[in-house]
């Protein structure tokens, strides 16, 4: 639970799945070319310009398709698949069957209408060879032509499908961004406004009240015969000011807290939350500090762990733990902490004179126990 580097896109860390689809794809119709090619010598030659296909894609194709990179590239990479597909497939027919892997390939690297126009090209170039090779018309019209048309329907059907989810996924990724980039201003704004009413109002009552009680008590050591009026003044100034303390602590109640116990509270922000033991009431400082403190753990799960989370209160004879685990990518405690969450929770807990142990490792996920005296 501490500030990590932001998770990559599920796109990113699940393209190795793509990675294996066209290596199975290019190597079982490389074996199938060695296999039914005419001569050794076109077989060994065909397979030879489908590796060099896996090779382009390695070194070109693969990172702009994985990045989803706009620009040349992609046509680059498509066209160079497609120098090279033309020999292999003119060498042994066969080797058509790599179009598993290119069609796919064309709508990932090109924008919709682009990639159709590849696809056709690609799927083409068999027609074409056999054309030109046997030239029999009933296999052209009656099987071939038939064959290619579908597979380009279907290719053209899957990939402007993918294209477009794959767009709503950009889009709603970005703006789940916004919106926490907006509710994080938001709360920015409205702690400072928070700490600027807050100042005004302790600057108004106390503070003013404050240095009433310090002037009434000069004035009765400066003039003793009045010193009985001045000092009676100065207890009911002080009464008056402890007053105003007290609602000023009343005002800071969390929203959570408002007419509700402190279980009601946790279980809003986490429904399944478990307790264990005798519930029994406790203190409104003590109350605050265990809710802000799930609050800020919670906060830590959602933005570093992306998981859920499991909460529990547990009620000693002693006093009160409340624990929060998540099976996150876990962090060192031990390293410096860039962020303020888990200082400010251990200040906050300590002035009640309670404790907070953080249990995480790299890839461990992260247990966090706030024990307080009740």
């Amino acid at each position: 639970m501490s500030d990590h580097v932001p998770l990559e896109s599920a796109w990113v860390t699940r393209f190795h799945w793509f990675d294996a689809y066209f290596a199975v794809v290019g190597v079982g119709v490389a074996v199938f070319v060695l296999r039914t090619a005419a001569s050794p010598a076109a077989g060994w030659t065909s397979a030879g310009l489908l590796g060099a296909i896996g090779i382009w894609y390695v070194l070109i194709g693969r990172r702009f398709i994985r990045d989803e990179e706009s620009g040349w590239r992609g046509l680059a990479y498509v066209l160079g698949a497609f120098l090279l597909y033309v020999p292999a497939v003119a060498l042994v027919s066969g080797a058509s069957f790599v179009l598993f892997a290119l069609c796919p390939q064309c709508f990932m690297a090109l924008q919709a209408r682009f990639a159709v126009v590849a696809a056709a090209l690609f799927t083409s170039v068999h027609v074409v060879v056999f054309w030109i090779v046997d030239g029999d018309a009933a296999v052209l019209f009656g099987e071939l032509l038939p064959t290619a048309v579908v597979i380009v329907t279907v290719s053209t059907i899957f990939g402007t499908w993918s294209q477009r989810i794959l767009r709503q996924s950009d889009e709603r990724a970005a703006l789940i961004r916004e919106l926490e980039m907006s509710r994080a201003e938001v709360a920015r704004l409205s702690t400072l406004a928070e700490r600027q009413r807050l100042a005004g109002d302790i600057h108004d009552t106390i503070a003013q009240g404050l240095s009433s009680v310090v002037m009434l008590i000069q004035a009765a050591r400066a003039d003793p015969a009045r010193a009985d009026g001045h000092l009676a003044l100065a207890l009911d100034t002080a009464r008056d000011n402890l007053d105003e303390a007290r609602a000023l602590v009343a005002a800071l109640t969390p929203a959570l807290l408002d007419g509700r116990s402190l279980v009601d509270a946790l279980r809003r922000l986490s429904p399944t939350m478990a307790v264990h033991g005798s519930v029994r009431p406790l203190s409104t400082g003590l109350d605050v500090v265990l809710l802000r403190a799930a609050q800020e753990a919670l906060t830590n799960v959602r933005k570093h762990a992306r998981g859920p989370a499991e909460v529990t209160l547990s009620y000693g004879g002693s006093g009160v733990t409340l624990t929060v685990c998540d099976a996150g990518p876990g962090f060192d405690p031990a390293a410096p902490a860039a962020g303020f969450g888990l200082s400010g929770m251990r200040t906050r807990v300590a002035q009640v004179g309670g404790s907070v142990a953080v249990d995480s490792k790299l890839g461990a996920g992260t247990t966090v126990r706030v024990e307080v005296p009740a």
